[in-house]
């Protein structure tokens, strides 16, 4: 004789693993591949096996049971413990982004329940209620994208949501179209001979050359020390980065302080041949400091003798540098309409990196080899010069196609179009 089936209070016949409880709620029980007994409940039948298709084609899958508990702040303590290969500054930096921006939002969401729609509301959050920067967003994202690979990996959830998701913000913001542009040829002269001779701005005339000529990124530039450089022979030896880090309470540093970090890359460390105005301003630099009795007195990870020095002797670090920018400029557009109420140059605003763009753009109009601006750059991947050099060439194309025409027709070039 069959064994009857079981059934709900409504006569319903229950699968294998079903159940209902006295007050009417469903229950499903199962063990994994371990043995281990688990149970999901439901208000309804109906709803109750729509969590088990869940449960089977998660079993199929592989993805763990414990991802229906675990958050994403779970998640991000085991990235913790796991991730190697960083330097301390830079893993410290990472931490500080989450636990400030992430933690006590997308953090405290279930694994299991993270949809991209979340994760697209919340980096709207970050940039229309807390007014974040793109970059700032871009580096949350950094470890965000990161605790969910992790995830991925280890079976808790079968694809990472932040795929792309920040690429669409910047889109739908309107930041990707943005690019760094270079200062022209006629600006660069401008910049250079109003810092050079300007009675209260002349001092910072030797580090905004220096970046121009070099091409150096701005934690390069404000970390270079006498030793670095050699002036007999013109070269500088780039190979280290000053940072600055003012959010920090780490176990072992706490409030503003410099930190000193070593290329990630060996294409970060390299020779940088000195042009000579460069060599002028870093005598001028040298000058100025004996003038004023500034000497360096600061000691960071255990480098020293900094060249580029507040007042007090300290190292410069980058807002002050691109604060100082906002003034110089805008001293120098009054300066400019003094003279003319239609100034034929007027230098738009920018900041420090504009500057190393500024010298690739030169490189690139005087035919500077790509593989030499890649060196000089500091590039691991030659596809990262090759996309600015890209952007320059596109730029310098309708010049160089001028005389084209004539060209084909004459067979020789136009000898205006060359001057």
């Amino acid at each position: 004789m069959a064994q009857e089936r079981r059934k709900d209070k409504t006569r319903v016949v229950l699968k294998t693993g079903e159940g209902q409880r006295n007050n009417g709620t469903y229950y499903y029980r199962w063990q994994d591949k371990k043995g281990k007994r688990h149970y999901l409940y439901a208000r309804s039948l109906k709803e109750l096996r729509e969590k088990e298709k869940e449960i089977e084609k998660n079993l199929f899958d592989g993805i763990k049971i414990e991802a229906r508990y675990m958050t994403v702040n779970d998640l991000y303590e085991l990235w913790k413990q796991v991730k190697r290969g960083l330097k301390n500054n830079t893993f410290e930096n990472y931490t500080y982004m989450y636990e400030m921006y992430a933690k006590d939002d997308i953090g405290r969401k279930r694994i299991s329940d993270l949809k991209k729609t979340d994760i697209k509301r919340f980096y709207n959050r970050l940039y229309d209620d807390r007014g974040l920067r793109p970059g700032t967003i871009d580096s949350v994202h950094t470890v965000l994208h990161q605790v969910l690979d992790m995830a991925v990996d280890d079976d808790y959830i079968r694809n990472n949501p932040s795929d792309r998701v920040l690429k669409e913000l910047m889109q739908a913001h309107g930041h990707e179209a943005e690019k760094r542009q270079a200062l022209t040829v006629p600006q660069q002269e401008l910049f250079l001979a109003f810092l050079k001779d300007h009675e209260v701005y002349s001092h910072w005339y030797p580090i905004f050359a220096v970046m121009i000529g070099t091409g150096l990124r701005v934690g390069e530039a404000t970390g270079l020390r006498w030793c670095d450089i050699d002036l007999e022979e013109g070269i500088i030896d780039v190979n280290h980065t000053l940072v600055y880090f003012n959010h920090r309470n780490g176990d072992y540093k706490k409030g503003n302080y410099f930190g000193v970090n070593t290329p990630k890359t060996k294409a970060g460390k390299r020779l940088v041949p000195m042009l000579d105005f460069v060599k002028e301003a870093f005598l001028m630099e040298k000058a100025n400091q004996q003038e004023m009795g500034v000497t360096c007195n600061v000691s960071v990870d255990g480098y020293t003798d900094f060249i580029f020095l507040n007042r007090f002797g300290e190292a410069q670090h980058q807002g002050s540098l691109n604060k100082a920018l906002n003034r110089i400029i805008r001293d120098c557009n009054y300066a400019q309409f003094e003279k003319s109420e239609t100034p034929e140059v007027l230098i738009p605003h920018f900041s420090c990196h504009v500057l190393r763009h500024t010298f690739t753009t030169r490189m690139v109009e005087a035919g500077v080899n790509v593989k030499v601006i890649q060196d000089t750059l500091g590039h691991r991947d030659i596809s990262t010069t090759m996309n600015i050099y890209a952007d320059v060439t596109n730029e310098l194309r309708q010049s160089e196609f001028k005389g084209l025409d004539s060209f084909f027709k004459t067979g020789r070039r136009n000898v205006e179009d060359d001057n």
